[in-house]
This record gives structure tokens, C-alpha cells and sequence, in this order.
């Protein structure tokens, strides 16, 4: 058991054998009151107190106990590491893609370790993240980004707590409100604009969008696509082409999971032409992380005329925006190589496939996030129970309504 120890008194025998309080040395300088006990892990710690605090020492230390006996014990002095250290730490040892590495640094430096700095981490508390996402609508941040942002405040947090640096992730109490991103309204391109802007790229390029709009893959995996994905009616998207700093690799398609889309024959038929008219080109490429010294060589169904592979902004600037602009479709964040996975899965939806399929077939690593996008897109609901249940109770001719339905129960 620890106890409270006064450091401006002390206990010595008087004349009658009986103790008596006198003045130490220390009377009167520093912190009157120190608590010592021992951790779980066998050694002494202490923390003081000043004059008239003794109440608050004897309430520290009946706290420290109680946390022993629950198993919930953090070293007070551990919260005391700067955050902005332990930050950088995080963003050294937590595992992200590589291609968003740089991003995430960036971000998380330009708007949580400025804000939070160098202040201790058990100091962060509900009201500090409070005031800092404040802070982030003053700034107009979109509040996708403020959720990035949220969720990456909220890993560091969650770090410290399995440290052993605090108790409890500030994020998670219940007066702090994490941000919700707001999904834009998707508004799908007709077919027209699809042939349209497939019409207005070189034709050595138009079948990325017979594989955009006809399997809603996406960019970088179009780009990395190999002839020899495709096999009895399946496309199966084994990899993308992505950006890691200033260099291009191969790596796994989103979510870091293969998956197989239906090819439709008609895309199929697309594919063998563009394959007869233009040959693939083996390319070779670091997988994943470009310092590795792991080197894959890929066909690749769609190149540079000088056979490299594509780079996903050069491509939007020196072809899809051209193509854009001869169908007469604005140059916007909405109508990029996106734009034809949102028109594969209205598709999809105005045919009565459900949304598992379509989420499987998306790469979406969750079907309840394909059904918050493309929830509006969904036929009329209402109307087609109305009639079912018409069919239902109409029934043969000769039977009418639902009391009919009952007869025999």
C-alpha cells in the first residue's frame, strides 16, 4: 500500500515516550505533500502536492490504488511525453499504403501536430479535441476532411492508450462529436455520355472505358490490367498502377484484396479487339514500395505509346480531359474515370442486382457504404411493393383483396 508522506513535518518520541510533530528542514520550501507507491511493475513512484492539498494527495493515491486492483493502472508521469514526439512516432510505425504515406504525413502535420505541438499527451482531453475541430470548420474544411483528420487524431490517441501513456482516448468520450463526411449526390452519366466521351479518346485508349463502365474498375486498376486477367467470363482485378512519391508501382487493387467483376461479352469482344490492334507491352515496375528491391513484370493491356505505364494524372490531363471536352462535358472532379463506376452501378441497380454483388464487385469493403452512395439510385422501392402485393392479393381471376388471402388459415 503506498501512503502520504508530509515532508514539512515529522514524528519524533517526546519526553513522555509519546510522539510529537516538529519542523523538518524542509518547512515552509516546496511541495508539502508527496504520495509514494508501488507500480505494478514492482518500483516506487511519487508525486507531491502542495500546502492545504492534502485531501487532493489522499485522493490521488486512493485513485492509484483502485486502478491497480482493476487493471486499468498508467503511470502519471508517462502522459507527460510531448505529443508532437509521440505523433511522429505514430506516423513512423503505423502501416499505411505507401502511396498515402506521404499525404498522411502532410496532413497530420499541417493540422494536428501544429494545433497540439508540444504540449504533454495527457493533456489532450475531450475539450482540447473540441476546440481543435472547431478550429477546423473556422478554416472551412470539408468535412470529409475533418473525419480524415478525426480518425487520424483518434489512432494517435488510441496508440498512447495501448502504451500505457492514458487512460482513455479523449476522442471517444461521449461530449466529443466525431465529424461525418457528407456524401455528394451522385448523378450518373447516361450511356450516351459514356459512348460520347469513349468516342472522343485516341483509339488506342477507348477501351478503358468499356472496362470502367462495363466492370467498374477503377483508374489505376484499368491501368493495370493484364490480358491475362481475363479467363471464362471473369475479369479479376489482381492490381493497380499507383503513385508512391515520384515514382510508379504495382501494387494490390483497394482494400489490399483481389477480387472478380462478370465481364460482360460485349467488353470482352472490346478487349480482344484493342489486344489484336495493339499488343500488350511488358512492363516492369516495383511492387508496393518503390525502395524495395522486389520488381514485378506485368502485360499490360493499356501503355504509353512509348510502352511505359500510365501515370493516372498525365492520362487525365493529355487524354481524358480532351475527350471531355469533345463530348461537350464539363472539366470537374465529378466527371473523371469515376464517373464510369458510378454509371456501372446505376446500371447495375436499375437491373435489380443487389447491392452485396454490386459492393463485392466494386471493390467496397463494406456493402453498407455502396448503399449510402447509390441508395438513390435504387428503383422505386414503394412501387414495385405496391405491386407485389396487388399481384398477391388480386390473385386468379375470381379472388380479390386480402380477406380472400386469409381463407383456410
Amino acid at each position: 500500500m503506498g501512503h502520504v508522506e508530509d515532508r514539512w513535518f515529522k514524528d519524533v518520541p517526546g519526553p513522555d515516550g509519546k510522539p510529537r510533530r516538529v519542523k523538518t528542514g524542509r518547512h515552509g520550501q516546496g511541495l508539502r505533500y508527496r504520495v509514494r507507491y508501488i507500480a505494478p511493475d514492482g518500483r516506487e513512484r511519487s508525486r507531491s502536492f502542495p500546502d492545504r492539498a492534502k485531501r487532493d494527495a489522499e485522493g490521488f493515491l486512493a485513485g492509484i490504488e483502485t486502478d491497480k486492483r482493476r487493471g486499468s493502472y498508467v503511470d502519471p508521469n508517462a502522459g507527460r511525453m510531448p505529443f508532437d514526439a509521440f505523433a511522429e512516432t505514430w506516423l513512423r510505425t503505423r502501416r499505411f499504403d505507401e502511396s498515402a504515406r506521404g499525404p498522411i504525413k502532410a496532413r497530420v502535420r499541417k493540422h494536428i501536430i501544429s494545433y497540439f505541438g508540444k504540449r504533454p499527451i495527457a493533456a489532450v482531453q475531450p475539450s482540447t479535441v473540441r476546440d481543435w475541430d472547431a478550429g477546423l470548420i473556422e478554416k472551412r474544411l470539408a468535412d470529409s476532411t475533418r473525419a480524415v483528420l478525426f480518425a487520424h487524431l483518434s489512432g494517435i490517441m488510441t496508440a498512447a492508450v495501448d502504451d500505457g501513456l492514458i487512460a482513455k482516448n479523449p476522442c471517444s468520450a461521449k461530449s466529443v462529436t466525431a465529424p461525418t463526411p457528407t456524401l455528394k449526390r451522385v448523378v450518373p452519366w447516361t450511356i450516351d455520355a459514356v459512348s460520347a466521351v469513349r468516342t472522343g479518346l485516341p483509339p488506342r485508349y477507348q477501351v478503358a472505358v468499356d472496362i470502367g463502365a462495363g466492370c467498374g474498375a477503377r483508374r489505376g486498376e484499368i491501368f493495370g490490367i493484364s490480358p491475362e486477367d481475363f479467363d471464362d467470363g471473369w475479369l479479376t482485378i489482381r492490381r493497380q498502377v499507383k503513385r508512391v512519391g515520384a515514382r510508379s508501382v504495382f501494387g494490390l487493387p483497394k482494400n489490399d484484396r483481389e477480387r472478380q467483376v462478370p465481364l460482360p461479352t460485349s467488353v470482352g469482344r472490346a478487349v480482344q479487339a484493342h489486344i489484336k490492334e495493339y499488343p500488350p507491352v511488358p512492363v516492369t515496375l516495383p511492387w508496393e514500395d518503390p525502395r524495395r528491391d522486389e520488381r514485378v513484370t506485368v502485360p499490360l493491356l493499356l501503355t504509353t505509346t512509348r510502352g511505359f505505364a500510365f501515370k493516372q494524372q498525365v492520362f487525365t490531363a493529355v487524354a481524358w480531359h480532351r475527350a471531355l471536352d469533345n463530348a461537350g462535358i464539363e472539366r470537374t472532379r465529378v466527371n473523371g474515370m469515376h464517373a464510369l463506376r458510378h454509371f456501372y452501378a446505376s446500371a447495375l441497380l436499375d437491373a435489380g442486382e443487389s447491392i452485396k454483388a454490386i459492393a463485392e464487385w466494386l471493390g467496397h469493403a463494406d456493402p453498407a457504404f455502396t448503399l449510402r452512395v447509390y441508395a438513390h439510385l435504387m428503383p422505386d422501392s414503394p412501387g414495385r411493393a405496391r405491386k407485389a402485393l396487388d399481384a398477391l392479393f388480386d390473385g386468379p381471376a375470381g379472388f380479390h383483396g386480402p380477406a380472400t388471402a386469409q381463407v383456410g388459415e
